[in-house]
């Protein structure tokens, strides 16, 4: 059974630093179970939603990231996108990561050298026109790009967890396999503020390098939150 409330509740403990998250775009196409199963480690389960597994590819903003003990005003801004898919460990939900890239040589040595996750520095741009998004990424090494661009539209009403868009957006939990051991680290923050977006243009070759050569076209799921702030706490073996 798996429970998809209880990672949503504030952990116990201190949090090792803050976030805020911002603009996020998210795009999800259904992919079939026999290609995702042999690109995520054997330790975890595929999450499913009604027996279909789903990708997701998310740009976005990060403000005032800073570890606990710096001020808001000595934090980071940067843009990111992230590739990922979702799993259980022991009847827990949450996300596996792809590939995360993001326009920070210090964010992105920091999570590959202390969190062990799989960042990719990129040169990222966002414009918010209106109701209009516009996201640009090129990683660096391989030249990978990413380009879309999308109109927010209407506020829905917030979701119950077995709901399509709570299986998408309320995700607290990562999970990392480093080495023999599996890690576990949760965020915690608010409900989503979610809207129903529409796809103007995308233009992608994260998705293909992360061997998800299935998901083409436009995603059929998309979704836009105007962000949340997040705590961060500490990521731990299994």
């Amino acid at each position: 059974m798996i429970d998809r409330v209880a990672p949503t509740r504030r952990p116990k403990g201190k949090p090792v630093g803050y976030q805020s998250w911002r603009s996020l775009l998210f795009m999800h196409w259904p992919v079939p179970v026999e290609q995702l199963r042999p690109l995520v480690p054997s330790s975890l389960e595929l999450d499913l939603h009604e027996g279909i597994a789903y990708v997701g590819l998310v740009p976005f903003a990060m403000f005032h990231v800073r570890p606990w003990w710096a001020p808001k005003s000595l934090g980071f801004n940067f843009l990111e996108t992230n590739v990922r898919t979702y799993v259980t460990v022991d009847g827990r939900p949450g996300v596996y990561f792809f590939s995360l890239d993001a326009a920070s040589r210090i964010g992105v040595w920091t999570a590959r050298t202390f969190w062990g996750l799989p960042y990719f520095y990129a040169s990222m741009k966002m414009r918010q026109i209106d109701d209009m998004r516009c996201y640009r990424s090129v990683r660096t090494v391989g030249n990978r790009h990413h380009e879309v661009s999308c109109r927010v539209g209407e506020l829905l009403p917030a979701s119950g967890p077995t709901s399509l868009e709570f299986f998408f957006l309320e995700r607290y939990l990562l999970f990392l396999q480093r080495r023999d051991t599996l890690y576990c680290g949760q965020v915690h923050h608010s409900p989503y503020p979610a809207h129903l977006a529409e796809i103007l243009n995308l233009d992608d070759q994260l998705l293909a390098a992360a061997g998800l050569t299935e998901c083409h076209g436009l995603p059929p799921f998309v979704h836009y939150s105007p962000g949340v702030d997040v705590e961060i706490f500490p990521l731990r073996p299994i």
